[in-house]
């Protein structure tokens, strides 16, 4: 137990001087630009289709176990209320950060985990190509540049899908659901859940890059170094997210 313990602790501390060390170098040149846009691109534009997807189907549910949860107290007309808070609030931000952790950590993982072990890496140290800058440093800035914008999308489209359920089900006019559902949100709902996604970003970069760029062991290293990515951004996320959540509101507490 003690053993597990310190290498528990060991791991910590070098994920954390990982993280330390992408974020130093994210101000230093050069910033490879060009490597930049092609992974916000595979990591950010690639996952639209997921997310819109997901955001639909989860707005739908949402709107449907509100309207069958509030019927009962003669509460239907604070379904878009519940809808657009419930989404923008709690589940866009998480849901998001937990599909982009199954879908583009796994792939930073087992990118880098191949690189590794087929010894490209070694390849790109010895054309004087850095290639902690190249290989870590773009794909941890695409993540934290990327996620924002995909929980706007995520909740947006979550709420059209609550929009279309309501309208499909309760028959209310589309301009309504809209109205009452922005009506409940304030720039206190919008600000503190877009900068947590920033956080959730840097979380699934780091780990998974970590992960990838240390992996050890052939075929088989590739394969864990993937799983982990998942396993371990996920707890990260969840756990991280209790964190922002009570310091959220705190902020609108303020």
């Amino acid at each position: 137990m003690i053993n597990g313990l310190l290498k528990f602790v060991g791991a910590a501390g070098e994920l954390g001087s990982f993280g330390a060390r992408t974020t130093r170098e994210l101000f230093r040149r050069p910033f490879e630009i060009a490597e930049l846009t092609r992974q916000v691109y595979e990591l950010g534009v690639k996952s639209i289709p997921l997310i819109a997807a997901s955001g639909l189907a989860l707005g739908a549910v949402v709107a449907l176990h509100s309207q069958a949860s509030m019927s009962r107290f003669g509460g239907q007309a604070l379904v878009p209320d519940a809808v657009s808070i419930g989404i923008f609030r709690v589940l866009g931000p998480l849901v998001t950060g937990l599909l982009i952790s199954g879908r583009v950590g796994a792939g930073i993982g087992a990118q880098l985990g191949g690189m590794r072990v087929t010894q490209q890496i070694d390849a790109l140290e010895a054309l004087a190509v850095d290639s902690f800058k190249y290989l870590v440093v773009t794909r941890v800035l695409a993540c934290v540049v990327a996620l924002p914008i995909l929980t706007l999308l995520m909740d947006f489209a979550g709420l059209a899908g609550g929009m279309i359920l309501e309208v499909a089900v309760a028959h209310v006019p589309p301009m309504l659901f809209v109205k009452d559902a922005f009506s409940a949100l304030g720039m206190s709902d919008y600000l503190p859940t877009v900068l947590k996604t920033t956080v959730f970003g840097l979380i699934i970069g780091t780990v998974a890059c970590y992960l990838g760029y240390n992996t050890s062991g052939g075929a088989t290293g590739v394969g864990r170094a993937s799983t982990r990515s998942v396993v371990f951004c996920s707890l990260l996320l969840i756990l991280i997210d209790i964190i922002l959540v009570k310091l959220s509101l705190f902020w609108s507490a303020a």
